[in-house]
């Protein structure tokens, strides 16, 4: 049985499954969505542009991880970064391309370890707050998002800090990339309340 689309559950991947009674349909549709989140991580980790300054690139994933998050909520969030890092773990090609760093497991100990192993942190609290329907207006997107990067940038230098000292740590892993990703974020921010209002449209029409 069809259910009418439910424009005020939680998260957008809860809203999509809960159209169906199917038990079947509803773990297909949170399967999928995780993947898909996994797979766009590995995607943006691909558009990597090395700095010759610093070992740590600049890519499109933390955007990845935290619009991820608002359309998946909090546990699912959480499962595609993990499904992420099991696989660069496993050794599957889901990792920046890098000469200098570490492939595999062993990336995770190196300079961008902390960004990494933050993304499921990242994506709980931004999966968190988009339960909670920040992912439904701009400015409540923009709050979600800064909540989780501030979470990425917190891991990812705290990390480096202690490979290379704190000083060092935000010259080569806090500064180069804070403005960017703001201006990354704030673009970003958009896409999930225009997903919502062009699903309240559709509706509206039908």
């Amino acid at each position: 049985m069809i259910r009418t689309f439910q424009a005020g559950s939680a998260t957008l991947v809860e809203s999509l499954a809960s159209r169906h009674d199917s038990t079947s349909f509803t773990f297909a549709i949170r399967a999928a969505s995780v993947l898909f989140v996994t797979a766009l991580t590995a995607a943006a980790a691909q558009i990597s542009i090395p700095l010759p300054f610093t070992d740590v690139p600049f890519t499109l994933q933390p955007m990845v991880v935290l619009i991820g998050g608002l359309a998946l909520g909090p546990r699912l969030g959480v499962a595609s970064q993990v499904v992420y890092l099991a696989a660069g773990i496993a050794g599957l090609p889901v990792f920046a391309a890098s000469p200098t760093l570490p492939p595999g497991a062993a990336r995770l100990l190196g300079p961008t370890g902390g960004y990494l192993m933050s993304y499921p942190f990242a994506a709980l609290l931004t999966g968190y707050l988009g339960a909670r329907g920040f992912d439904r207006r701009y400015l409540t997107s923009v709050i979600a998002m800064l909540a989780g990067l501030v979470v990425i940038f917190a891991g990812g230098v705290l990390w480096l800090a202690m490979l290379i000292g704190p000083r060092a740590a935000l010259v080569s892993g806090f500064y180069p990339f804070i403005a960017a990703d703001l201006l990354k974020l704030l673009v970003a921010a958009g896409v999930m309340p225009g997903v919502w209002r062009t699903i309240a449209t559709t509706i509206t029409k039908v």
